[in-house]
């Protein structure tokens, strides 16, 4: 007869009810005699609460039933185990393993990998690695638990070592292990494990094997061989999914985008349809090349092939709209993807805080703490630092430290976004606090807090505690100096106006670094030093980089140099719109309207749309040309064709355009029918264009304009006054709002700069070194050159006459290069920052003339006055002495060549000048109320002055006669 169990509820005796003495493993119960069917039943009964979801009643029952010496079988343990994982109760896992001794007749290996397993998916990769270590015998199930248990945890480098101390147990991997081993590869980039693992694969048959096939592919796409990939991809007899999303990423790791496409449409004709992954991989290609746009079109398409985007999709495009600071347009799509019912991620609103701080949008900023907080993101440290560095920015320091305090795990980006706000808001001193008190909390700084500090104390002009800083890094901190601590300390003193400490610093610079210091050399002077940095480009192998090779186009052109810009133009293998519109801007400044035209019409050839800065160079362009109908057709174009709201830049080319060409009064009605607020530039250039043609009311009216907007500018007052003074206004009726006036502390409006030996001198109008300038220096003959015309234009003067502000910068800077310059030197080359007067004019054409240059360096010379208005370039011959003289010395010179003393010691002085001379001469005379003195011995001039206490004359010649070689 056939034995019937029926269920019910067993009930064990409990531990408190056994003798105190009993001990499971060696004294039973009298009547105890373990049957068959008791241990069915015992399994039956586990099996039935296991199933119910009574995991912790079957351990109890589990934990009475050994102390009676009852037995399970392996399978019901082994459910146990696997019950404890589905729940993820480690504390259950625990109590299982203490009383597995007790339980099984014998422990084998599979239950040992169980545990092991168990331990590894319930989040103790710890006691994992102990089981490992206890197990008696290590089978291929037991690698492959643990590895796949640091897989699970992202632990790629002890998956190689797993790896390798596998195989030394002499323990190959199977078809299913390999996968995972060759993905710990792929993210350490460890390309010769791979190339191992896909020998042993060949040798052991499994090159077959789809899965295998897709890993190597991957790791080989990953480690950037392409052709190795190519090769596998082409030798695979099937391709899923996954084949194809490899190839694809791996061309797309390249930056190969158009093969990556060639590739993706490839897949339709082989019938096997791109799924989610296989867009995202492309979407997220074009967005990390900045073609945003384009991986917005992939979007749209992917749609309409009945693809709808997750998050990650929109997460992509977000966060490259927002790297290259179309911040608008990444606010546009959160938006959007909102709308569509898509709910964002940690990633997400990390990207969207950011453009929201990146725009200083204080009030989309808030609502999007507020979706932060309802999502229950708001205790995460990304999000938490975006939301810092957002107050920051907005300038409210406290919400900002608020939302830093919140924060429950800061970490050092927590610190460096707060003490940057502090820094960018001025408080360097709460931000130096701020980082005294990380060491508090166990956060050490790193370089970033490091070069915080040192930017904020240079912006905020606090430059010997930046240096201090600067120079503790590595003692104290501990911390190395990068790139960017030595860009921070150059960047500041360019924002300080210190170019020459600036250009000082000896280290190996980055792009950042030469980004930085090029600006600063975009000038006349600049020029030795902008071939010097190009140079050091080219020993650091950075010409490719496209940002550097477009700043040195600007800064060529600026310099003077065009010629190299146009050179580097041509060499350029690739070209941005920035590269063809910095070009245009550089024909543009140096007046050559019909270069920049061609230049327009190739980039047009080369299929690139312009931009706003393209509209502003081509109408600046025809301005110079004078083309008023197609300046204004390119205006019209802009909105009507490329849907480009015109800018203030715009708007003043226009003004430009209009006042070269004379039609003034066009431009009074297109600056009244402006729909944007008028600027200083804009009434800045309608004055230009009325001094240009003379008309007198049109001009007060824009120099009225501009004290309006600037009252306290000394420059526009003066010219204002002048105007008024040409129109028969005294100066004491005059009722125009006057700037307080200067006085003798105050620095000069007039500097001027030239650069003579690698080192950059700066001048004032009416400095002086070791004596007075008598006014009388400075009282000039009319120079009348020949072939000179009237000028119709009003004659005002940005600068004060020089019997009231003493002698001019730029004849300063002049004297001074004429006679320190290289004897090799043929261009002396100097800034101004106000636009040189006439008699300067006069004065620098009458030193190019005295070396016999033509009339086109004079032209030159002119012409670049007229159009940037700073800049002086004046070619000559200089002799072959070289003499250095003080700058009261200099304007001796100057003065001399001017015709203000008498012709005899002129030419003595140009004889002197110009020969060697084997004769010593001293002459003593007295101009004025000065006693002048020249010396000149064996071929060197020294000139010197002093007041002079009676008038003398005397002249006399020592040594031998002149003699002329």
């Amino acid at each position: 007869m056939e034995s019937i169990i029926l269920p019910c509820k067993s009930v064990f005796p409990t531990i408190s009810e056994l003798p105190q003495n009993f001990h499971p493993k060696t004294k039973l119960p009298i009547n105890f005699v373990p049957n068959t069917e008791q241990s069915r039943f015992t399994d039956t009964h586990l099996d039935y609460l296991c199933k119910n979801g009574r995991l912790s009643e079957a351990i109890t029952t589990l934990e009475s039933i050994s102390q009676y010496g009852y037995k399970v079988k392996t399978e019901t343990f082994s459910r146990l185990i696997e019950s404890c994982i589905n729940e993820k109760s480690l504390y259950l896992g625990r109590k299982l393993h203490k009383e597995m001794n007790f339980l099984l007749e014998k422990v084998d290996p599979f239950i040992e990998t169980k545990l092991l397993g168990m331990y590894s998916k319930c989040g103790s990769l710890q006691e994992a690695y102990e089981m490992f270590d206890k197990m008696r015998k290590r089978d291929l199930y037991a690698w492959s638990a643990m590895i796949g248990a640091c897989s699970r945890d992202c632990r790629w480098s002890e998956v190689m070592e797993l790896f390798y101390m596998m195989m030394g147990d002499g323990v190959v991997p199977d078809s299913f292990l390999f996968p995972k081993i060759l993905q710990a590869c792929a993210n350490c980039g460890d390309v010769e494990t791979g190339i191992l693992i896909h020998s042993i694969a060949i040798r052991c048959g499994m090159i077959s094997e789809i899965r295998v096939n897709n890993s190597l592919l991957a790791v080989y796409a990953k480690c950037g061989l392409l052709d190795c990939a190519k090769r596998i991809f082409e030798s695979m007899e099937m391709r899923d999914t996954v084949s194809w999303n490899s190839i694809i990423m791996a061309y797309c790791h390249k930056g190969d985008i158009v093969e990556a496409r060639r590739l993706l449409n490839l897949m339709h004709l082989e019938g096997v349809e791109p799924g989610l992954i296989t867009w995202n991989i492309l979407i997220a290609s074009y967005n990390q090349l900045g073609r945003c746009d384009e991986a917005l079109e992939v979007m749209k398409e992917m749609e309409g092939n009945g693809i709808m985007p997750d998050v990650f999709t929109w997460t992509c495009l977000i966060s490259g709209m927002s790297q290259h600071n179309r911040n608008s347009r990444a606010l546009e799509l959160f938006r959007e993807m909102i709308l569509n019912g898509v709910m964002p991620s940690e990633v997400t609103l990390t990207s969207t805080v950011s453009a929201c701080a990146s725009l200083k949008d204080l009030k989309k900023g808030r609502e999007l703490h507020s979706l932060v907080v309802k999502l229950g993101f708001d205790g995460g440290v990304i999000v938490g630092n975006a939301l810092v560095d957002l107050y920051s920015k907005c300038g409210k320091l406290e919400t900002a430290r608020l939302v830093f305090d919140m924060i429950p795990e800061k970490d050092v980006y927590s610190w460096n976004s707060l003490i940057g706000g502090y820094c960018q808001a001025g408080c360097c001193g709460k931000a130096y606090d701020l980082f005294m008190k990380m060491h508090e909390f166990e956060v050490s700084p790193n370089v970033i807090t490091w070069n915080v500090l040192i930017t904020g104390h240079m912006q905020n002009g606090d430059e010997d505690q930046a240096l201090d800083l600067f120079w503790r890094m590595e003692k104290d901190g501990n911390v190395e100096r990068d790139a960017a601590s030595w860009n921070a300390l150059i960047s500041g003193y360019l924002h300080n106006g210190q170019k020459d400490k600036a250009l000082s610093f000896g280290f190996k610079p980055n792009t950042v670094t030469i980004l930085s210091i090029l600006p600063a050399c975009a000038n006349l002077i600049g020029a030795k030093k902008v071939k010097e940095i190009h140079c050091c480009v080219l020993r650091c192998n950075l010409e490719n980089e496209l940002s550097i090779a477009n700043s040195l186009i600007d800064t060529y052109s600026k310099s003077g140099g065009l010629q190299y810009s146009k050179t580097i133009f041509d060499g350029m293998s690739t070209k941005d719109i920035i590269s063809w519109n910095t070009l245009i801007a550089g024909y543009v400044l140096h007046g050559f309207s019909s270069e920049a035209t061609k230049i327009f019409h190739q980039m047009e050839e080369a299929g690139l749309k312009p931009n706003r800065g393209t509209f502003s160079g081509m109408i600046s362009s025809y301005g110079l040309a004078k083309m008023v109908e197609e300046g204004k057709r390119m205006f019209s174009s802009m909105y009507e064709e490329y849907r480009i709201v015109p800018g203030l830049e715009h708007y003043v080319a226009m003004v430009n355009l209009y006042g070269r060409s004379g039609k003034l009064e066009e431009a009074i009605d297109f600056i009244d029918n402006m729909t944007m607020e008028h600027d200083i530039s804009i009434w800045g250039a309608l004055l230009t264009a009325s001094r240009v043609h003379g008309n007198l009311n049109l001009a007060i009216h824009a120099g009225e304009q501009l004290l309006k907007l600037d009252p306290g500018n000394v420059v526009i007052h003066q010219l204002l006054l002048q105007l008024y003074v040409l129109r028969g206004i005294s100066e004491e009726s005059v009722t125009v709002m006057r700037p307080r006036k200067r006085n003798h502390h105050e620095e000069p409006l007039s500097w001027s700069w030239t650069e003579i030996n690698n080192v950059v001198h700066a001048f004032a109008s009416g400095q002086q070194s070791n004596s007075e300038v008598p006014d009388s220096w400075i009282k000039r003959k009319e120079v009348k050159m020949e072939g000179s015309s009237s000028c119709n234009r009003l004659c005002i003067k940005e600068e004060e006459n020089e019997n009231i502000t003493r002698v001019h910068s730029e004849k300063l800077a002049l004297s001074f290069a004429l006679i320190n310059s290289p004897q090799s030197s043929r261009v002396i080359r100097i800034v101004k920052n106000l636009r040189m007067c006439e008699d300067c004019h006069r004065i620098a054409k009458l030193v190019s003339q005295k070396y016999e240059r033509s009339p086109t360096d004079s032209e030159t010379y002119s012409s670049m006055l007229e159009k940037v208005g700073i800049h002086v370039m004046i070619k000559l011959f200089l002799g072959s002495k070289q003499m250095v003289l003080s700058i009261s010395e200099a304007i001796c010179c100057i003065a001399m060549m001017s015709d203000v003393f008498p012709s005899w010691l002129v030419n003595d002085f140009v004889h002197s000048f110009e020969h060697r001379m084997s004769y010593f001469i001293n002459t003593n005379f007295s101009f004025g109320n000065l006693f002048i003195s020249i010396e000149v011995s064996s071929g060197k001039i020294r000139v010197s002055s002093s007041p002079a206490r009676v008038p003398r004359r005397d002249m006399s010649v020592k040594g031998p006669p002149l003699s002329v070689r």
